[in-house]
């Protein structure tokens, strides 16, 4: 069968079987991928994969399986298997899928890799990294072409098709020298087309140089209240806990956020503005659907400071009564400052610069702690040294708010675009 067929034939399996709703993505991805190891380029190779996914409702009811194969048979079993998990499962009549929405195709990047671009480019990466920074060993480093096509199809007559092609590269490293050692980090890109070295990828570049550096740290005497400039390597990783925490289901269902009241509301600094925006030409590792069947659109979660969506699913929606948001988040866009990043380091008298953060995920009123990696420490306004051995703890939503600066330099990294953001409220401590 074509792939279209297939889904068709599952959609039929589900309401013979007696769906009342019913939903099936089929997803196929070719990878076309070369890693580094040893420093030489040590494997090339390309990997299928193809996978439905089949939900249904019934009674209030719902079940949901993954398969990875097409044939009649595998599909009739897990039809079988889906209604039993559905028959098992608690009624809940927030389950939907979504309405229909005309009929459209979404097509983004190449359809074929360029192989001896992506070669040329890894090879010419490496020598550079041996050139430069002959301290660094490169770790897991991965060039890859990632095509995909998939079909969202349910009962209600939704039928998308998103055709994708994305170039994504990553690289972790340490460096030694000697005795010495440094903590290992790691940046990377996504791209719709291979139009600069690897090296001006993302922070590529300036995290190699700072992994050098930081074969030479000193911790931090004492314990104080300071401030931090968040790298904006580091800013993803905070937005995502920030948004997972306080604007997404869980929190919203149960009712535990501290934002479930705030929309419309100032719940951050003026400075702040930040947007999710997956079908945006700024964005090349984006996407048009949602898992739950509904055509993406960008979406502005903080403007200004205020709230202005939550991160809501279908389902999430119909069990709190509030709006569904225009898609599943990710693709986040910080606006950017009016300051330099060294007007930022300029204006700060006692602090960090916080590259990497490790800690568990923050209470449900957002205190968190964990150790500062990667990062340097800030006197007088100037950058002093690589620190070891820092713990920083605080609260997500006061940070947020006591913002002082945002950088108008900006890092892309095809999936988001971030800024420097310096804040305060943040207890730093050393040995």
């Amino acid at each position: 069968m074509l792939d279209r067929e297939i889904v068709n034939y599952c959609l039929d399996s589900l309401k013979k079987a007696g769906a009342d709703k019913c939903q099936c993505i089929l997803s196929k991805t070719k990878k076309y991928e070369m890693n580094v190891e040893g420093g030489v380029i040590s494997l090339l190779r390309t990997t299928l994969d193809t996978l439905i996914s089949l939900t249904v409702i019934k009674d209030n009811k719902k079940g949901q399986i993954s398969i990875n194969k097409t044939d009649e048979d595998t599909i009739s079993e897990a039809v079988k298997n889906v209604f039993e998990l559905c028959s098992n499962s608690e009624a809940d009549e927030a389950y939907d899928i979504a309405p229909y929405q005309d009929p459209k195709e979404f097509s983004i990047g190449d359809s074929e890799p360029d192989m001896d671009r992506m070669y040329d480019l890894l090879k010419d990466f490496i020598a550079a990294v041996k050139k430069e920074y002959p301290q660094v060993n490169l770790m897991d480093t991965i060039l890859s072409f990632d095509q995909a096509t998939s079909y969202f199809s349910n009962s209600n007559g939704v039928d998308f098709k998103e055709t994708k092609g994305i170039y994504n590269f990553s690289t972790m490293f340490a460096a030694k020298d000697g005795e010495k050692s440094s903590s290992f980090n790691y940046s990377g890109a996504s791209m719709l087309k291979l139009e600069k070295d690897l090296m001006d990828c993302a922070t590529v570049k300036q995290l190699l140089k700072q992994t050098v550096e930081q074969l030479d740290t000193k911790s931090i005497d004492g314990k104080f209240q300071g401030d931090i400039i968040i790298t904006p390597d580091c800013l993803g990783d905070l937005i995502n806990i920030y948004i997972d925490t306080f604007l997404r289901d869980g929190s919203l269902i149960s009712g535990t956020s501290i934002l479930k009241d705030k929309l419309n509301k100032q719940v951050a600094s003026p400075m702040l503005s930040i947007h999710s925006k997956p079908v945006s030409e700024e964005i090349s590792e984006g996407y048009h659907v949602t898992l739950d069947g509904f055509e993406a659109d960008n979406v502005t979660v903080i403007e200004n400071g205020v709230l202005k969506s939550f991160m809501l699913s279908q389902y999430g929606a119909n069990k709190t009564k509030l709006e569904k948001a225009k898609n599943i988040g990710y693709c986040y866009v910080v606006d950017p400052g009016t300051e330099s990043f060294e007007d930022l380091v300029k204006g700060v008298e006692r602090g960090i610069v916080l590259a990497r953060f490790s800690g568990g995920r923050p209470s449900a009123n957002g205190d968190f702690s964990g150790v500062a990696k990667n990062s340097y420490y800030i006197e007088n306004g100037q950058i002093k040294y690589p620190i070891s051995e820092t713990m920083i703890s605080g609260n997500l939503c006061e940070i947020f708010k006591n913002i002082k600066g945002i950088s108008k330099e900006r890092v892309d990294y095809g999936s988001a675009i971030y800024p420097y953001v310096c804040v305060t409220g943040a207890t730093i401590s050393g040995k």
